[in-house]
């Protein structure tokens, strides 16, 4: 299909677009006014990470084209818990907790988007201001009846789970519900007309586009983008280290900018186009690049993401790191740091000390799989004592690298 609005144009060129509930109504409504869109993001932690970036880029894609990004944060629904890919309930939070991990997360939107109270300036809402005051009797009486057990049962979020054999609370099996009371509310009140998601969020946003349609008569719409994976089949967001975090406080910047100059170069292409603002004509000419060239447009990928999440000057030193610790042999000063005392340090205790393994015996086994080196030389005795005095590289693998400082 091709599209006359300029909003679904850019969505398709860049790669967003997996499923549209109504391509050509969307369309001829995104072309004629603005169009207020939302996506929803629970305040588990107090970062989102990696695996939450191209939402936050498709937020950022549709103030780009003139509409309006609307953030609501699940300051309710993270009461509860989207059962979505999990096979355990979801910890239980204080809503002071929830309340910090929001204030937390803002900042990462503030560096994508716009706020302000102009007609396509970003906003956020919470969901608990709604959800809060919300009665039981008045949900099952106003809502529940727009909801079959039947239908509800055939959504991925229940069925895997149930497949699985594995346990769903009745709190959880209403997440759908409130999720699409959410879009309900938004669009009667704030004039929203899109939710967009992942494409395991399908089921939800048309469960919100029905009870919007059936309490209302308001017609609106759903986006889901693909579900993201690496050229290797793994999931964005997730290393052996584990997540990928976007806050500046819950992962170094060089450790960040190193997740993307580690891109599979088959991926290098599709993340630009998805992470970067980069004009689409120098993305093709950056994934045609071969041989030892791509590593040119996987530091301009790190560097354009880095910039973007985290900001010009910690771009900038991330790189410098990067090329002071491979290129140059020397020791970058983003690196992560361990104080080295002055009667030295056991590789063990330094490994776990660095945050290069989780315990003792994680530790041992990196060592005897010849993945722990200092200053370039492998280290494969586990009795190996680092001398102090003098600063040192430590490492964990190719590209996992540290300071040892004397204190």
């Amino acid at each position: 299909m091709t599209y006359q609005s300029t909003l679904l144009r850019l969505l398709d060129e860049r790669g967003y677009i997996h499923q549209l509930t109504d391509a050509e109504g969307l369309d001829a409504l995104a072309a004629k006014q603005v169009v207020p869109g939302y996506i929803g993001f629970d305040a588990t932690a107090p970062s989102l990470h990696v695996g939450s970036l191209v939402q936050i880029m498709l937020l950022r894609r549709l103030q780009q084209a003139g509409h309006k990004p609307v953030v609501l944060m699940g300051g309710g629904t993270t009461r509860i818990g989207d059962p979505t890919g999990r096979d355990e309930s979801r910890k239980m939070l204080s809503d002071e907790t929830i309340e910090a991990n929001i204030a937390s997360i803002r900042t990462i939107f503030e560096r994508f988007l716009t706020f302000g109270d102009g007609p396509t300036d970003a906003v956020m809402f919470n969901n608990h201001d709604w959800l809060g005051k919300l009665g039981y009797i008045q949900l099952l009486q106003e809502v529940g009846t727009h909801f079959t057990i039947n239908r509800m049962l055939t959504f991925d979020s229940v069925k895997l789970r149930l497949d699985r054999e594995q346990p769903m609370t009745f709190l959880e099996f209403n997440y759908m519900i409130l999720q699409g009371y959410d879009f309900r509310h938004l669009a009667r009140n704030m004039g929203v007309r899109l939710q967009m998601g992942g494409s395991d969020q399908w089921g939800n946003i048309v469960n919100g586009i029905e009870l919007a349609r059936r309490m209302d008569g308001t017609e609106v719409f759903g986006i889901t983008t693909p579900l993201l994976t690496t050229a290797d089949g793994a999931k964005m967001g997730k290393t052996a280290a584990g997540a990928v975090w976007l806050n500046d406080d819950a992962l170094p910047a060089y450790d960040f900018w190193q997740y993307w100059r580690n891109a599979d170069d088959r991926d290098v292409g599709k993340f630009l186009r998805l992470f970067t603002d980069l004009p689409l004509d120098e993305i093709a000419r950056l994934e045609a690049l071969e041989g030892s060239e791509i590593n040119q447009a996987k530091v301009i990928l790190a560097n354009e993401v880095t910039r973007l999440c985290r900001g010009e000057e910690a771009a900038r030193t991330a790189e410098a790191t990067a090329a002071a610790t491979f290129a140059g042999g020397g020791l970058g000063q983003d690196l992560p740091v361990l104080e080295l005392p002055t009667a030295g340090l056991g590789m063990i205790d330094a490994l776990v000390g660095i945050g290069f393994a989780a315990s003792r015996g994680e530790a041992k086994r990196l060592i005897a799989g010849g993945g722990a080196r200092i200053d370039g030389e492998a280290v494969t005795d586990e009795s190996f004592h680092i001398a102090g005095g003098a600063e040192r590289r430590i490492s964990s693998g190719k590209k996992k690298h540290g300071i040892l400082r004397p204190a």
